[in-house]
């Protein structure tokens, strides 16, 4: 239900609950390992953080580095667990595609009043060029810093070169991240793009919004068969409809109804009526 209009509305899932928690727990240990990091610096006692209550261990070194172990444990297996389980199911959206560029500079100019916004699909251009750039943020975290935990657990007489060199590559990823952390959160404020706020809550959006600003992704999956919007805010499974099977999926109320005639089918996609005849029969 709209908090503004009080009108219900209809909602359609853009996240899995599995990319839900995936994201949790990636951006929560990740907000860990940055605070503890900064805390492993002598800088807790030095600007009185130590001082306000329940932060005094803020200026424990050993208990800072033993929370920035465990938050990394997380943080690793969250971000491997990511690219395995999407990489096993095929799933390519997040990955730039040719005219990123030239479409992110426009969605831009549209944020500035210059021209119109392009069709999305489910992802925005921007965020397919976001997402590659902090996975090579994260890879480079990630590999500097099981360097420099080996050296301090198994090898304390690693090369002290090599040590540099990962300390170093550990302390600008790091600043990167942070930059890249607060480059997502002022996207988000940006006004076209709140809506999605609710996505990462709790999966879903708003159809209208949907049907406004990605229509592409709603012809995709509405030819797969997946669409299945949750109704007056209520989450329904989405329901399996093959291709080749002849539907009339309407989006807009959430329902499949079975119309297929010797005539041949109707299909719409976003709400679009299209006619096709099957290669089988006489039209």
């Amino acid at each position: 239900m709209s908090p503004k209009t009080g009108k219900k509305q209809s909602l359609i899932r853009r996240h899995s609950r599995i990319e839900v928690a995936e994201h949790w727990t990636v951006a929560l240990s990740g907000l860990v390992l940055v605070v503890t990091g900064i805390f492993e610096l002598p800088i807790a006692g030095r600007y009185y953080v130590t001082d306000l209550p329940g932060m005094a261990w803020s200026g424990d070194f050993i208990f800072s580095l033993q929370l920035h172990y465990a938050a990394s444990v997380i943080f690793i297996a969250a971000s491997l667990f990511h690219v395995v389980y999407h990489g096993l199911q095929g799933h390519t959206g997040m990955l730039p595609k040719k005219g990123d560029l030239k479409a992110s500079a426009e969605v831009i100019k549209s944020f500035l009043g210059r021209g119109e916004e392009p069709l999305f699909h489910k992802y925005l251009p921007e965020q397919r060029l976001a997402y590659v750039g902090m996975a090579v943020i994260i890879a480079g975290l990630i590999v500097s810093g099981l360097i420099k935990t080996y050296k301090n657990v198994y090898a304390p007489d690693m090369s002290y070169a090599l040590v540099m060199w990962a300390t170093w590559i550990h302390n600008v990823f790091f600043v990167l991240f942070v930059l890249a952390f607060i480059a997502h959160m002022a996207a988000i404020a940006i006004k076209p793009n709140r809506p999605m706020v609710r996505s990462i809550l709790t999966g879903y959006i708003s159809l209208d919004y949907a049907k406004a600003r990605h229509p592409l992704w709603l012809d995709e999956i509405t030819l797969r068969g997946q669409t299945s919007p949750a109704q007056d805010g209520r989450e329904v499974p989405i329901r399996e409809v093959p291709v080749q099977e002849d539907t009339d999926t309407c989006a807009a109320c959430g329902e499949v109804n079975d119309t297929r005639e010797d005539a041949g089918d109707d299909r719409a996609a976003a709400g679009d009526s299209q006619e096709e005849t099957l290669p089988d029969q006489k039209p």
